[in-house]
This record gives C-alpha cells, sequence and structure tokens, in this order.
C-alpha cells in the first residue's frame, strides 16, 4: 500500500514539475484605448455640443433650488405659512424638473457611448489583431484582471496609436 501511494505521489510530483512553455502575453485597457482615440475625442465634443443647453439649464436650476433651500432656511421661520408652502411647491417642482433634465442628460450619454462602442469595435479589433501581430503575442489580458505586469508588456498605446491610424 505505502508503495502504491509513494509511486502515485512520484506520478504526480513529476507531472507538476513539467516545464511549462513560455508564452508572449500583451496587458490592455481596451477603455483607455478607444476613449484616448481621436474619434472618442471627437464623438465626446459632439456630444458636449449637443446636450450644452441641458447642462446649463440644470446647473440653472441647481443654483434656484440652492436659493430657495437658503431662503426657506432663513426665512422660513418669518414667513407666512401659504409663503412657506409656495417656496416648498416650488422647491418639489424645480427639484423634479432638475431630477428629470440630469436623467436626460445622463441617459444621452449613455447612448453615445454605446452608439460609439459598437461603431468602434469592429476598428478595435483590428487594432488589436495587428498588435498581437507585430508582438506574435499569445495572449492580451484586460488590464483589469491584471494584480502586477511590468509597463513592457502593456499594449494600449500602441492599440489607440494603430486604432486611430485606421479611421
Amino acid at each position: 500500500m505505502r508503495k502504491v501511494i509513494g509511486a502515485l505521489g512520484l506520478g504526480l510530483l513529476s507531472i507538476v514539475s513539467l516545464p511549462v512553455m513560455a508564452t508572449e502575453v500583451g496587458v490592455l485597457d481596451w477603455r483607455e484605448a478607444l476613449m484616448s482615440s481621436d474619434s472618442a475625442q471627437a464623438s465626446m465634443n459632439q456630444l458636449k455640443n449637443r446636450i450644452s443647453s441641458q447642462q446649463q439649464q440644470a446647473q440653472s436650476l441647481s443654483e434656484e433650488l440652492q436659493q430657495l433651500q437658503q431662503r426657506l432656511q432663513k426665512d422660513g421661520d418669518v414667513m407666512s405659512e401659504s409663503e412657506r408652502n409656495s417656496v416648498t411647491q416650488q422647491l418639489r417642482q424645480k427639484g423634479g424638473q432638475f431630477q428629470q433634465l440630469r436623467g436626460q442628460i445622463s441617459q444621452a450619454q449613455q447612448q453615445a457611448e454605446q452608439q460609439y462602442l459598437k461603431s468602434a469595435k469592429p476598428k478595435l479589433d483590428q487594432a488589436i489583431q495587428k498588435v498581437v501581430s507585430e508582438h506574435d503575442l499569445d495572449m492580451v489580458i484586460d488590464r483589469d484582471a491584471v494584480v502586477y505586469s511590468e509597463d513592457s508588456l502593456d499594449i494600449t498605446s500602441e492599440v489607440t496609436q494603430i486604432f486611430n491610424s485606421l479611421n
């Protein structure tokens, strides 16, 4: 019985100690590669121009809300009940408008980002493939999944450069 266990142990030890083949690995932050690209910057600028009026409205509403809150806190004790109710009603109304506007802005940003990602994905895949071929990489790992890597393994900026050249 001891001989069988010893043989099994020796067999397992020899399997575990087999030499591991070297693998060429690259590390990529694909989000950074995309968002650093020229087309992403252009897309972001278009979005900012498209929603700038809504953002200004939201800023204005935010300031009005702060003024109303300060007024209610400062003068609430000396206001008549109808005046206090009026200010409270304005706070609710403007607060609702502000929340609705923020939701619209957020939705527009998410839609623009998803549209951009959908249109850019084929070019990103092509850029990654070119870098993989140039460096003869066997594997590309997302930077978020890596605990430690040397900077020499990071291919993000190279992918961005190739991505820009494909546009």
